[in-house]
């Protein structure tokens, strides 16, 4: 290639070097082709290794050397074809006598489904994470399986994620421009939501993000921290620990909780609010906490059925989450996660930080507590 385009060729790749060091943690891997006439010459750069495989030969290199290798090598060649493989997207560099092109094309997968799949699915609904484009995803976290078939088991598991992510779509667009968004799964389990979640905010609404599990098992913490390592997900990390306890080196911006049992819910709720998080989105699991403390004179002929004093004190439970969550200064909303055949416990808390405090909430809280004689675990994340 002449002198005019490999400076242009330079210019091009020192641009996407800069960018990709900005953004390391989205790459996937580097690849590229000389060609002389009928001859190909590939290269393949390794970013776990540090390695760049090429003509035979392996050498240790850091990755803003590429482009004087290539540089270099373009003297040789007729021309060249350079892919970055990123996360969602891919950037191609095109190189000849003629000049250099560049273009950004998104990742597209084959699709995978087939009528026993789609049988099983709910037909008119318009999937955000879709089986053809998600596959690799789906099948690490065990939706899929290995030649792409959503087993029948995980059905439910599928519309539930799914569901998930489309009662918070919205909610992420009201966090406004950050460069990255922060992400804490609290008992984060077997991290579906948190990988889910990562590959929508990145590789569907082209955010970047990081995502921090924590969870008290060190076998859900080893399976996640594999998973992620066998995605090339390197925006995660996953810290065995109790939340109570966790103090977070970054800033965090949401916080997610999925059938957290009992008061680990309030645990989430309560780190949210301690760490300023911008929003909240939390599927409460079992409430045992108030059954014993709720206290009512006027509803002893209907707390006598515990059935009854039990679904009172499910339902208090999450309406004091909510309304502590507003005394903190959140916009609140409750809703339907899932249908209550599939499990009863189905709400969803979403909650936005608007304000520092809601002094109307404090006050409506306080004669709640009085009323029902309670002490709810969650009062002593908050100055009341």
């Amino acid at each position: 290639m002449n002198k005019q385009v490999i400076t242009k060729l330079e210019f091009f790749l020192n641009s996407l070097i800069q960018r990709v060091e900005e953004n390391i943690d989205f790459v996937k891997g580097v690849e590229f082709i000389f060609k002389s006439g009928t001859k190909e010459y590939k290269g393949i750069y390794n970013f776990d290794e540090g390695t760049l495989f090429f003509n035979g030969n392996k050498q240790k290199i850091k990755f803003d050397q590429i482009a004087e290798i290539i540089k270099n090598e373009s003297q040789k060649y007729e021309s060249l074809g350079f892919k970055l493989f990123e996360r969602g997207k891919t950037t191609i560099i095109l190189a000849d006598n003629k000049g250099v092109k560049l273009k950004n094309v998104d990742e597209e997968t084959i699709a995978v489904s087939d009528e026993h799949d789609t049988a099983a699915l709910n037909l008119k609904r318009d999937y955000y994470i879709k089986i053809n484009e998600a596959s690799e995803l789906l099948k690490a976290i065990g939706i899929l399986t290995k030649d792409g078939k959503l087993k029948n088991d995980m059905i439910r598991k599928y519309n539930q994620i799914d569901h998930f992510v489309e009662l918070i779509d919205a909610y992420l667009d009201e966090l406004g421009e950050l460069d990255t968004i922060n992400v804490l799964d609290c008992a984060c389990g077997k991290s579906y939501l948190t990988f889910v979640l990562n590959y929508y905010i990145k590789e569907k609404k082209k955010k970047n993000c990081y995502f921090i599990g924590i969870d008290t098992s060190d076998i859900v913490i080893q399976n996640s921290t594999k998973i992620a390592k066998q995605l090339g997900y390197r925006n995660m990390e996953f810290i065995k620990g109790n939340i109570k306890d966790y103090m977070p080196e970054k800033r965090i911006d949401i916080v997610i909780s999925l059938h957290a049992c009992d008061i680990a819910t309030d645990l989430a709720l309560g780190a949210a609010i301690q760490f300023n998080s911008k929003a909240i989105f939390a599927v409460p699991c079992c409430h045992r906490e108030l059954l014993e403390q709720v206290k009512f004179e006027n509803l002893n002929e209907i707390f006598k059925h515990g059935i009854f004093k039990s679904r009172f004190s499910d339902l208090l439970t999450d309406g004091i989450r909510g309304l502590l969550l507003e005394s903190a200064g959140y916009k609140v909303s409750i809703v339907e996660y899932i249908s209550p055949l599939e499990t009863p416990k189905n709400l969803l808390i979403r909650a936005i930080k608007v304000s520092d405090r809601n002094v109307k909430a404090i006050e409506e809280y306080k004669k709640l507590k009085n009323l029902f004689s309670i002490q709810p675990y969650l009062e002593r994340y908050l100055n009341l």
